[in-house]
Protein backbone atom coordinates (compact mmCIF):
# COMPACT_ATOMS: atom_id res chain seq x y z
CA UNK A 1 0.00 0.00 0.00
CA UNK A 2 1.43 3.38 -0.83
CA UNK A 3 1.51 5.52 2.19
CA UNK A 4 3.54 8.38 0.90
CA UNK A 5 1.85 11.68 1.88
CA UNK A 6 -0.12 13.10 -1.45
CA UNK A 7 0.66 16.40 -0.69
CA UNK A 8 4.06 16.29 -1.14
CA UNK A 9 5.57 17.49 -4.73
CA UNK A 10 7.45 14.38 -6.94
CA UNK A 11 10.40 16.54 -6.70
CA UNK A 12 10.63 15.73 -3.12
CA UNK A 13 10.07 12.04 -3.87
CA UNK A 14 12.77 9.01 -5.22
CA UNK A 15 15.90 10.98 -4.60
CA UNK A 16 17.81 9.01 -6.18
CA UNK A 17 16.13 9.15 -9.51
CA UNK A 18 16.30 11.50 -12.15
CA UNK A 19 15.07 14.75 -11.55
CA UNK A 20 15.01 16.53 -15.26
CA UNK A 21 13.48 20.21 -13.70
CA UNK A 22 16.93 20.62 -11.54
CA UNK A 23 19.07 19.27 -14.47
CA UNK A 24 17.49 21.62 -17.13
CA UNK A 25 17.22 24.49 -14.99
CA UNK A 26 21.56 23.83 -13.64
CA UNK A 27 23.13 21.56 -16.80
CA UNK A 28 20.65 21.57 -19.75
CA UNK A 29 20.08 25.30 -20.53
CA UNK A 30 23.48 26.35 -20.65
CA UNK A 31 24.19 22.42 -22.96
CA UNK A 32 21.62 24.07 -25.16
CA UNK A 33 23.56 27.58 -25.48
CA UNK A 34 27.07 26.16 -26.20
CA UNK A 35 25.47 23.73 -28.46
CA UNK A 36 23.54 26.54 -30.36
CA UNK A 37 26.67 28.86 -30.37
CA UNK A 38 28.89 25.92 -31.88
CA UNK A 39 26.55 25.25 -34.61
CA UNK A 40 26.31 28.80 -35.60
CA UNK A 41 29.76 29.54 -35.41
CA UNK A 42 30.09 26.49 -37.84
CA UNK A 43 27.75 27.18 -40.74
CA UNK A 44 26.85 31.43 -40.07
CA UNK A 45 29.66 33.07 -42.22
CA UNK A 46 31.13 35.72 -39.69
CA UNK A 47 29.07 34.87 -36.42
CA UNK A 48 32.81 34.77 -34.06
CA UNK A 49 33.23 38.65 -35.37
CA UNK A 50 34.41 40.90 -32.54
CA UNK A 51 31.63 43.35 -33.94
CA UNK A 52 29.07 40.90 -34.39
CA UNK A 53 29.22 39.56 -30.76
CA UNK A 54 28.46 42.97 -30.05
CA UNK A 55 25.74 43.19 -32.06
CA UNK A 56 23.96 40.50 -31.14
CA UNK A 57 24.50 41.44 -27.49
CA UNK A 58 23.12 44.84 -28.16
CA UNK A 59 20.20 43.15 -29.97
CA UNK A 60 19.97 40.89 -26.76
CA UNK A 61 19.24 43.67 -24.76
CA UNK A 62 15.76 44.58 -25.30
CA UNK A 63 14.19 41.30 -24.94
CA UNK A 64 16.31 40.38 -22.35
CA UNK A 65 15.23 43.48 -20.10
CA UNK A 66 11.18 42.95 -21.00
CA UNK A 67 12.23 38.59 -20.12
CA UNK A 68 14.10 40.28 -16.63
CA UNK A 69 10.48 42.31 -15.68
CA UNK A 70 8.36 38.93 -16.62
CA UNK A 71 10.14 36.76 -14.81
CA UNK A 72 8.85 38.78 -11.41
CA UNK A 73 5.36 38.32 -13.05
CA UNK A 74 5.79 34.88 -14.18
CA UNK A 75 7.18 33.49 -11.01
CA UNK A 76 3.54 34.63 -9.59
CA UNK A 77 2.14 32.32 -11.46
CA UNK A 78 0.97 35.54 -13.43
CA UNK A 79 1.40 36.13 -17.22
CA UNK A 80 2.02 40.01 -18.62
CA UNK A 81 0.88 40.12 -22.66
CA UNK A 82 0.59 43.93 -22.66
CA UNK A 83 4.84 44.52 -22.62
CA UNK A 84 5.19 44.81 -26.10
CA UNK A 85 2.70 47.34 -26.33
CA UNK A 86 4.06 48.65 -23.71
CA UNK A 87 7.51 49.32 -25.74
CA UNK A 88 5.39 50.92 -27.75
CA UNK A 89 3.51 53.35 -25.24
CA UNK A 90 6.46 54.42 -23.57
CA UNK A 91 8.95 54.84 -26.49
CA UNK A 92 6.55 56.97 -28.03
CA UNK A 93 5.71 59.79 -24.86
CA UNK A 94 9.40 59.60 -24.42
CA UNK A 95 10.27 60.94 -27.70
CA UNK A 96 7.54 63.15 -28.06
CA UNK A 97 8.81 64.94 -24.26
CA UNK A 98 12.22 65.18 -25.50
CA UNK A 99 10.75 67.21 -28.87
CA UNK A 100 9.08 69.39 -26.36
CA UNK A 101 12.54 70.26 -24.69
CA UNK A 102 12.28 68.07 -21.43
CA UNK A 103 15.77 67.60 -20.25
CA UNK A 104 16.82 64.18 -21.47
CA UNK A 105 17.18 62.37 -18.09
CA UNK A 106 13.54 62.94 -17.13
CA UNK A 107 12.40 62.11 -20.80
CA UNK A 108 13.97 58.60 -19.59
CA UNK A 109 12.33 58.79 -16.22
CA UNK A 110 9.15 59.55 -17.85
CA UNK A 111 9.12 56.62 -20.32
CA UNK A 112 10.11 54.25 -17.18
CA UNK A 113 7.17 56.07 -15.39
CA UNK A 114 3.82 55.24 -17.98
CA UNK A 115 5.11 51.54 -17.97
CA UNK A 116 5.12 51.68 -14.12
CA UNK A 117 1.89 52.93 -14.35
CA UNK A 118 0.97 50.57 -16.90
CA UNK A 119 2.29 47.53 -14.79
CA UNK A 120 0.18 48.93 -12.06
CA UNK A 121 -3.15 48.88 -13.78
CA UNK A 122 -2.41 45.49 -14.85
CA UNK A 123 -1.70 44.50 -11.49
CA UNK A 124 -4.20 45.91 -9.64
CA UNK A 125 -7.06 44.84 -11.84
CA UNK A 126 -5.66 41.43 -10.70
CA UNK A 127 -4.97 41.70 -7.75
CA UNK A 128 -7.57 43.14 -6.07
CA UNK A 129 -10.17 42.34 -8.47
CA UNK A 130 -9.05 38.88 -8.64
CA UNK A 131 -9.42 39.20 -12.64
CA UNK A 132 -7.47 36.69 -14.87
CA UNK A 133 -4.18 38.26 -15.82
CA UNK A 134 -4.61 37.17 -19.38
CA UNK A 135 -7.57 39.33 -20.22
CA UNK A 136 -6.52 42.03 -18.45
CA UNK A 137 -3.41 41.99 -20.00
CA UNK A 138 -4.32 41.46 -23.41
CA UNK A 139 -6.99 44.47 -22.86
CA UNK A 140 -4.06 46.81 -21.88
CA UNK A 141 -2.16 45.20 -24.90
CA UNK A 142 -4.94 46.40 -27.01
CA UNK A 143 -5.89 49.95 -25.69
CA UNK A 144 -1.90 50.59 -25.35
CA UNK A 145 -1.08 50.27 -28.66
CA UNK A 146 -3.91 51.94 -29.91
CA UNK A 147 -3.19 54.72 -27.48
CA UNK A 148 0.47 54.89 -29.13
CA UNK A 149 -0.95 55.12 -32.66
CA UNK A 150 -3.69 57.76 -31.71
CA UNK A 151 -0.61 60.03 -29.95
CA UNK A 152 1.54 59.36 -33.28
CA UNK A 153 -1.26 60.10 -35.77
CA UNK A 154 -0.33 56.49 -37.08
CA UNK A 155 2.91 57.65 -38.34
CA UNK A 156 6.27 57.46 -37.52
CA UNK A 157 8.06 60.69 -35.37
CA UNK A 158 11.76 61.03 -36.54
CA UNK A 159 13.99 63.10 -34.03
CA UNK A 160 17.29 63.14 -35.58
CA UNK A 161 18.27 64.64 -32.84
CA UNK A 162 17.21 62.87 -29.86
CA UNK A 163 18.62 64.16 -26.48
CA UNK A 164 18.67 60.23 -25.19
CA UNK A 165 19.93 58.46 -28.64
CA UNK A 166 23.22 57.12 -26.96
CA UNK A 167 20.97 54.85 -24.95
CA UNK A 168 20.53 52.97 -27.77
CA UNK A 169 23.36 53.85 -29.78
CA UNK A 170 26.12 54.89 -27.75
CA UNK A 171 29.57 53.06 -26.21
CA UNK A 172 30.66 53.54 -22.99
CA UNK A 173 34.53 51.50 -22.67
CA UNK A 174 33.88 50.08 -26.08
CA UNK A 175 30.72 48.27 -24.57
CA UNK A 176 27.40 49.04 -26.28
CA UNK A 177 25.49 51.05 -23.71
CA UNK A 178 21.89 48.88 -24.04
CA UNK A 179 24.41 45.72 -23.08
CA UNK A 180 25.37 47.62 -19.79
CA UNK A 181 21.80 49.01 -19.17
CA UNK A 182 21.15 44.89 -19.46
CA UNK A 183 23.14 44.28 -16.77
CA UNK A 184 22.09 46.71 -14.52
CA UNK A 185 19.42 45.59 -14.66
CA UNK A 186 19.79 41.41 -14.15
CA UNK A 187 22.00 42.03 -11.31
CA UNK A 188 19.30 44.18 -9.61
CA UNK A 189 16.85 41.44 -9.95
CA UNK A 190 19.04 38.80 -9.30
CA UNK A 191 19.72 40.68 -6.17
CA UNK A 192 16.31 41.23 -5.49
CA UNK A 193 14.98 37.46 -5.78
CA UNK A 194 18.03 35.93 -3.97
CA UNK A 195 18.75 38.12 -1.49
CA UNK A 196 16.12 39.93 -0.23
CA UNK A 197 12.75 39.10 1.91
CA UNK A 198 10.82 40.19 -0.80
CA UNK A 199 12.17 38.00 -3.33
CA UNK A 200 11.38 35.14 -1.16
CA UNK A 201 7.73 36.24 -0.84
CA UNK A 202 7.64 36.12 -5.11
CA UNK A 203 8.43 32.84 -4.27
CA UNK A 204 6.06 31.92 -2.02
CA UNK A 205 2.83 33.42 -3.68
CA UNK A 206 3.71 31.83 -6.62
CA UNK A 207 4.61 28.25 -4.82
CA UNK A 208 1.08 28.81 -3.37
CA UNK A 209 -0.47 31.80 -2.84
CA UNK A 210 -3.43 30.92 -0.39
CA UNK A 211 -0.37 29.17 1.79
CA UNK A 212 2.07 32.15 1.55
CA UNK A 213 -1.26 34.85 2.81
CA UNK A 214 -1.85 32.69 5.98
CA UNK A 215 1.81 33.14 6.48
CA UNK A 216 1.76 36.49 6.59
CA UNK A 217 2.41 37.67 2.96
CA UNK A 218 0.80 40.22 1.68
CA UNK A 219 -0.40 38.42 -1.21
CA UNK A 220 -1.90 41.41 -3.02
CA UNK A 221 0.87 44.00 -2.50
CA UNK A 222 3.14 41.64 -4.08
CA UNK A 223 0.70 40.14 -7.06
CA UNK A 224 0.45 44.32 -7.84
CA UNK A 225 4.23 44.72 -7.51
CA UNK A 226 5.69 42.72 -9.71
CA UNK A 227 3.61 43.66 -12.56
CA UNK A 228 4.64 47.14 -11.93
CA UNK A 229 8.17 45.55 -12.46
CA UNK A 230 7.38 44.34 -15.15
CA UNK A 231 5.92 47.59 -16.34
CA UNK A 232 9.03 49.48 -15.63
CA UNK A 233 11.58 47.31 -17.53
CA UNK A 234 8.97 47.55 -20.43
CA UNK A 235 9.37 51.14 -20.22
CA UNK A 236 13.27 51.09 -20.07
CA UNK A 237 12.91 48.68 -22.78
CA UNK A 238 10.60 51.34 -24.77
CA UNK A 239 13.04 53.91 -24.82
CA UNK A 240 16.26 51.85 -25.58
CA UNK A 241 14.27 50.91 -28.37
CA UNK A 242 13.33 54.56 -29.52
CA UNK A 243 16.87 55.72 -28.40
CA UNK A 244 18.13 52.90 -31.25
CA UNK A 245 15.81 54.26 -33.99
CA UNK A 246 15.90 57.89 -33.12
CA UNK A 247 12.03 57.91 -33.64
CA UNK A 248 9.00 57.20 -31.99
CA UNK A 249 6.92 54.32 -33.34
CA UNK A 250 3.98 52.64 -32.86
CA UNK A 251 4.62 49.84 -34.16
CA UNK A 252 6.94 48.69 -31.64
CA UNK A 253 7.18 46.10 -29.70
CA UNK A 254 4.99 43.90 -31.77
CA UNK A 255 5.38 40.78 -30.29
CA UNK A 256 7.65 41.10 -28.55
CA UNK A 257 6.07 39.21 -25.30
CA UNK A 258 5.96 36.38 -27.29
CA UNK A 259 9.85 36.08 -27.52
CA UNK A 260 10.16 37.70 -23.82
CA UNK A 261 8.21 34.72 -22.75
CA UNK A 262 9.78 32.10 -24.38
CA UNK A 263 12.90 33.46 -23.10
CA UNK A 264 11.70 32.70 -19.61
CA UNK A 265 10.19 29.84 -19.95
CA UNK A 266 13.60 28.45 -21.81
CA UNK A 267 15.54 29.84 -19.07
CA UNK A 268 13.83 27.44 -16.14
CA UNK A 269 11.16 29.68 -14.82
CA UNK A 270 7.97 27.61 -14.56
CA UNK A 271 4.65 29.00 -16.18
CA UNK A 272 2.83 27.67 -13.00
CA UNK A 273 4.83 29.94 -10.95
CA UNK A 274 7.12 29.18 -7.31
CA UNK A 275 10.25 27.87 -9.72
CA UNK A 276 12.71 29.66 -11.57
CA UNK A 277 16.02 31.68 -11.74
CA UNK A 278 16.72 35.07 -13.06
CA UNK A 279 19.91 33.60 -14.38
CA UNK A 280 18.07 30.98 -16.54
CA UNK A 281 15.83 34.21 -18.27
CA UNK A 282 19.30 35.41 -19.26
CA UNK A 283 20.92 32.33 -20.80
CA UNK A 284 17.19 32.16 -22.34
CA UNK A 285 17.37 35.46 -24.01
CA UNK A 286 20.76 34.63 -25.35
CA UNK A 287 19.90 31.81 -27.10
CA UNK A 288 16.74 33.03 -29.08
CA UNK A 289 19.32 35.87 -29.61
CA UNK A 290 21.88 33.53 -31.34
CA UNK A 291 19.62 31.87 -33.17
CA UNK A 292 17.71 34.84 -34.55
CA UNK A 293 20.98 36.29 -35.50
CA UNK A 294 22.46 33.03 -36.89
CA UNK A 295 19.48 32.74 -39.10
CA UNK A 296 19.73 36.12 -40.46
CA UNK A 297 23.37 35.61 -41.17
CA UNK A 298 22.87 32.41 -42.90
CA UNK A 299 20.19 34.55 -45.62
CA UNK A 300 17.04 32.40 -43.79
CA UNK A 301 13.69 34.15 -44.89
CA UNK A 302 12.02 35.47 -42.55
CA UNK A 303 8.56 33.61 -42.70
CA UNK A 304 11.38 30.60 -42.11
CA UNK A 305 12.79 32.45 -39.07
CA UNK A 306 8.97 32.90 -37.96
CA UNK A 307 8.23 28.90 -38.13
CA UNK A 308 11.31 28.25 -36.28
CA UNK A 309 10.62 30.61 -33.54
CA UNK A 310 7.52 29.07 -33.21
CA UNK A 311 8.98 25.77 -32.87
CA UNK A 312 11.52 27.20 -30.19
CA UNK A 313 8.18 28.48 -27.97
CA UNK A 314 6.44 25.16 -28.34
CA UNK A 315 9.11 23.64 -26.99
CA UNK A 316 9.89 25.75 -24.30
CA UNK A 317 6.19 25.10 -23.14
CA UNK A 318 6.53 21.36 -23.45
CA UNK A 319 10.28 21.51 -21.47
CA UNK A 320 8.44 23.50 -18.94
CA UNK A 321 5.39 20.80 -18.96
CA UNK A 322 8.15 18.02 -18.94
CA UNK A 323 9.70 19.70 -15.70
CA UNK A 324 5.89 19.50 -13.56
CA UNK A 325 6.01 15.76 -14.25
CA UNK A 326 9.56 15.15 -13.45
CA UNK A 327 8.26 11.68 -11.97
CA UNK A 328 8.19 10.61 -15.51
CA UNK A 329 12.03 9.99 -15.84
CA UNK A 330 12.11 8.29 -11.80
CA UNK A 331 12.75 4.30 -11.50
CA UNK A 332 9.38 2.79 -10.93
CA UNK A 333 7.48 6.04 -12.38
CA UNK A 334 5.46 3.43 -14.30
CA UNK A 335 4.51 1.16 -12.69
CA UNK A 336 3.33 3.74 -9.76
CA UNK A 337 1.89 5.51 -12.56
CA UNK A 338 -0.91 1.99 -13.50
CA UNK A 339 -0.95 1.82 -9.38
CA UNK A 340 -2.44 4.98 -9.13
Amino acid sequence: MNTQDPTVTPLALDKEGFDFAKWWDRVGILIVLVALVALMSAIAPNFNRVDNLLNIARSISINAILAAGLTFVILTGGIDLSVGSIVAASGVVAVVAAIAGVPAPLAVLLGMVVGAACGLVNGALTAYLALAPFIVTLGTMTFLRGLAYTITEGQPIVASDLSFKDLGNGYLLGIPVPVLLMAVVYLVAWFILERTHYGRHVYAVGGNAQAARLAGVRVNRITTSVYIIAGACAGLAGVIFAARVISAQPTAGTGYELDAIAAVVLGGTSLAGGRGRIIGTLIGSVILGVLSTGLILMNVPFFTQLLIKGVVIILAVAIDSLKTRPMLFRPGAKSARRGA
